[in-house]
């Protein structure tokens, strides 16, 4: 258990392996040392050219690349030994833009290695000895790393150490997650569970859960990202640096100072954004990166709690059962464990494409009785209505009479949506309406379900006509652009 919040060196560990500029390790040439921590040295390397040299992945020519050699010495540290396997295991079956790309992997009993994509950005740790940082910047950090994060429990994987220095960013601003030695994957072997029956993580950082031993909800890396929130807006960590399980467990049962206690222009939205990550109980925080993503960039949509109004620490009378249920069996914890990609799923975001204004009302009926289907089947749904209005100038926004089209728009989503709020007993904070303004309704449709990681898209189509046919109906672009699920409902 990693108890140190951002540990440089460590004095005990096993000496260093012998390396130095031009090394040749199994054909990568070693250039410059990058970085040295207590489990690792980091070397930007090169290919050696020939036939000796190795044979790189389809699409790496070029990379910029780095290998990560762990400190490693025979026994030394069992657990670090274990956890750089692990990595060596999670890494390849990782994808997309928030993970470095994998390139290549040494034997572990004669040369343990990891090669991958160099990334240019740095990470979030110099950004702690500049807290409290401003708000927005606060926010749009926070919205990024949710969307990452989101990223990586759709591939079934939980990184249970999540903090500043294995959070990076490219140089357009998309944040890559590092460093998986700690990490859960459904579909690859949990060594580290297997081997060792005790909390593993990073003091400050860790969910209640982990400290329970509990290694498969994604919700622990939202707490860990709320940590991060909190120490960001007020300069100060939540839960301190505890160097014990025993201190650990006092986050059960003892909740942090309020941020406005110790910021006062932290919003009372910001507020009751990052004490809802870092609620004790999973079901109690935000259930999905991309929910949590949504809350904040859309803070009008949030619904304030409790929450936002505290001023004090104080004794809140939900801490005993959850003491209570921590001292559930370890057996007992993991006969309820449902998966990382299961929890993900049961949490999707479904969006309702729908079009007030020239819609008929049979349509919009058929429409709200298909999206209440679709989220009434998985009971952690968010839903999110979307109107278009087609508009290319802002002096279009007004009609005839002097209306502003925007706000009719948005009250004829919130009166349509009503209804079906009731049915399902949605409270504001699971349902919101959005009105984009812009000329091309696909498109605007298509980019706001990629931003905010929609899971379903549910809209309308109009009946056929020659017009349409040719220039391509607003469905059919989403259904063939959209990354997602997308049902077409017709009256």
């Amino acid at each position: 258990m990693a108890t140190d919040d951002e540990p440089d060196a460590a004095p005990a560990a096993a000496p260093l392996p012998v390396l130095a500029p031009g090394s040749v390790i199994d054909g990568w040439r070693l250039q410059e040392r990058l970085h040295t921590s207590g489990m690792s040295q980091l070397w930007g390397v090169l290919p050696v050219g020939g036939p000796e040299g190795p044979v790189l992945p389809h699409g790496c020519e070029g990379l910029p690349l780095v290998m990560k050699v762990p400190r490693l010495r025979g026994s030394d540290d069992p657990a670090a030994i274990v956890g750089f396997e692990v990595e060596q295991m999670v890494l390849p079956a990782l994808h997309g833009p928030h993970v470095p790309r994998f390139v290549a992997r040494g034997d572990l009993a004669r040369q343990p290695y990891l090669v991958m994509e160099r990334i240019a950005g740095d990470s979030l740790k110099p950004r702690l000895a500049l807290a409290p940082l401003p708000l927005d910047e606060v926010v749009d950090l926070g919205a990024r790393v949710a969307t990452a994060l989101h990223d990586l429990h759709r591939q079934h994987l939980v990184h249970l150490d999540v903090k500043p220095s294995s959070v990076m960013q490219r140089p357009d601003g998309t944040v890559v997650l590092v460093d998986f030695g700690l990490s859960h994957h459904d579909h690859l072997p949990d060594l580290l569970d297997e081997a060792f029956p005790w909390p593993m993580g990073t003091g400050p950082y860790m969910s209640p859960e982990q400290v329970q031993v509990v290694r498969d909800d994604p919700r622990s890396d939202l707490f860990a990202l709320g940590v991060m929130l909190y120490h960001f807006t007020t300069g100060q960590r939540p839960f301190g640096a505890p160097e014990s399980v025993r201190g650990l467990r006092r986050r059960l049962v003892q909740p942090p100072v309020p941020p406005r206690a110790l910021r006062s222009d932290c919003p009372p939205w910001l507020q009751e954004v990052i004490l809802k990550c870092l609620e004790p109980l999973p079901d109690e925080r935000w259930q999905s990166g991309a929910q949590l993503a949504l809350a904040l960039q859309n803070p009008t949509d949030i619904v304030l709690t409790e929450r936002a109004a505290r001023v004090h620490r104080g004794a809140l009378p939900g801490r005993l059962r959850t003491w209570l249920g921590s001292l559930l069996p370890r057996a007992a914890r993991q006969a309820q464990a449902q998966g990382v990609g299961r929890r993900v799923q049961r949490c999707p975001i479904v969006m309702a494409a729908v079009d007030i204004a020239h819609a008929e009302p049979g349509l919009l009926t058929q429409l709200r009785e298909a999206v209440r289907r679709t989220v009434a089947a998985e009971p952690g749904a968010r839903l999110v209505c979307v109107g278009v209005l087609k508009t290319a100038r802002s002096d279009e926004r007004i009609d005839a009479s002097g209306r502003n089209l925007h706000l009719q728009h948005l009250a004829g989503l919130r009166h349509w949506v009503r209804p079906l709020a009731l049915q399902l007993a949605l409270d504001e904070g699971r349902h919101s309406c959005h009105v984009l303004e812009a000329a091309d309704a696909a498109a605007a449709l298509i980019d706001f379900a990629r931003r905010n990681q929609v899971d379903h898209i549910v809209m309308g189509a109009r009946g056929h006509s020659a017009l349409r046919q040719y220039l391509g109906s607003v469905s059919a672009q989403v259904v063939a652009q959209a990354a997602c699920t997308v049902t077409v409902v017709r009256a």
